[in-house]
């Protein structure tokens, strides 16, 4: 009986068509993608370039699950009488003849659309919020992948278990949508990435960087290209200035560059300049923070402190990128390098479908998309797909995103009474626990 309900439900639908179920994704770019790159199929395949670049990007959002079942569970295969199911050595030569350039291309395109959509909602005093940052991801441990990437060294001579990939992520602060990154070798410095990055920051712009990346040739390269580009930095404890105007608290502070970097970039001034701002953290310390904007009236030093604040919270979208999204196995799958670029291509663009989401039910709710769960959003997310797939369910596509939207709205943090997340750095956890007794002292 429960067979043939089941039977039915699955050949009364119409065949489904998953580039219709996200309609921030067109059908349209993932063409020009594979068209842009010479990656598109000449022979009728079952997995052409176009639904090989969507099979990418499914494996992102269902890791706890293998390339088969995405495959088979999505219907990713064109259908073809007499093979109900594709076999795992068609969908590896699939992969392999894809490659990573359609995923490269479509994340460039997505992103900039993405991020340029609401961005008048989220600006600061009419600038655009930027943060950029570096992390590593773990590779699947193949002779291919250690020879090209990479791992990190020990000072005692071993080496990590795991290659490593190196990489610099441009990310706006409000929404946490990735806009652009640049990945590869371990042993590649990030400011060598962080250079990339610099000429695509889009103007009318607040870049918020990490102290690590305190360089005359990437702050005064940020300055003087574009147009209204401004940066906001931690100082180092070895940072000198002389002061030109202002106080202790905010002042206007000229830096001698060095002829090292000089020598590296001709185009650097001898000195550049930047205003300090003395703030005090969480904690109680004292930091000074450099910036670009000068304007003490429009920027006040209590706004400029909130948005270096927000900048931490950045952080929490590589734990949900490389943790969440991954699930328990926290290595990619990939044992190619034209595998594991083009995984973390579709990972960077499931993360963005999954935080544009966010942003948009988070605009219909009137909330900030920081307060909505991630975790909950990808399961809800999750679970709306294979619902859509299984029950054949073309041309509901604004149904299927009304009812989504509904239940993303439903997915707020819990903010709990005298709960705080203050960046600090704590103690190891032992293996062992370990319990003293008191000696008898009589």
């Amino acid at each position: 009986m429960l067979a043939a309900h089941l039977h039915y439900l699955l050949e009364a639908q119409p065949p489904a068509d998953l580039g219709r179920l996200v309609e921030h994704l067109p059908r349209a770019w993932i063409e020009q993608a594979v068209q842009e790159t010479d990656k598109a199929s000449i022979r009728q395949r079952r997995l052409p370039a176009e639904q090989v670049v969507w099979l990418v990007i499914a494996l992102a959002l269902y890791r706890h699950q293998s390339i088969s079942e995405v495959v088979d569970d999505l219907d990713l295969a064109l259908s073809r009488e007499g093979m109900p199911f594709v076999s795992k050595s068609a969908v590896t030569q699939a992969r392999q003849r894809t490659g990573q350039e359609p995923l490269a291309w479509l994340f460039e395109k997505s992103a900039q659309a993405w991020t340029a959509q609401d961005a008048a909602a989220y600006a600061f005093k009419g600038l655009s919020l930027w943060a950029m940052d570096g992390t590593t991801l773990r590779a699947a441990d193949s002779p291919a992948n250690r020879a090209h990437f990479g791992a990190q060294s020990y000072a005692s001579g071993k080496v990590a278990s795991y290659p490593q990939v190196r990489g610099v992520s441009l990310t706006a602060i409000p929404t946490h949508l990735v806009s652009d990154m640049a990945f590869g070798c371990y042993d590649v410095n990030e400011m060598q990435y962080a250079k990339q990055l610099v000429p695509r920051i889009p103007d009318d712009s607040l870049t918020v960087f990490d102290k690590g990346f305190l360089a005359a040739e990437i702050l005064c390269g940020l300055t003087m290209q574009g147009s209204n580009r401004h940066f906001l930095i931690p100082a180092k404890s070895n940072t000198r200035w002389e002061v030109i105007s202002g106080n202790a608290d905010d002042a206007l502070v000229r830096m001698r560059i060095s002829p090292q970097a000089r020598t590296k970039c001709p185009d650097l001034p001898q000195y550049w300049e930047a205003r300090a701002i003395r703030t005090i953290d969480a904690r109680g310390r004292q930091r000074v923070l450099l910036t670009s904007l000068k304007d003490r009236r429009r920027f006040k030093v209590s706004d400029l402190a909130a948005c270096y604040t927000r900048r931490w919270q950045i952080e929490t979208s590589y734990g949900e990128l490389k943790q969440s999204m991954l699930g328990m196995a926290l290595t990619l799958r990939s044992r190619t390098v034209d595998g594991v670029y083009q995984e973390i291509w579709g990972a960077l663009i499931a993360y963005n479908l999954i935080r544009l989401e966010m942003a948009k039910a988070a605009l219909q709710a009137k909330l900030k998309p920081t307060d909505l769960s991630f975790v909950r959003s990808l399961h809800t997310i999750q679970y709306e797909l294979m619902w859509a797939a299984t029950t054949r369910a073309q041309g509901k596509l604004p149904a299927l995103l009304l009812r989504l939207r509904e239940r993303l709205t439903t997915a707020t943090v819990e903010k709990r009474r005298g709960r705080e997340c203050p960046r600090i750095v704590k103690s190891r956890p032992k293996r062992y626990t370990v319990r003293y007794l008191k000696k008898d002292l009589n």
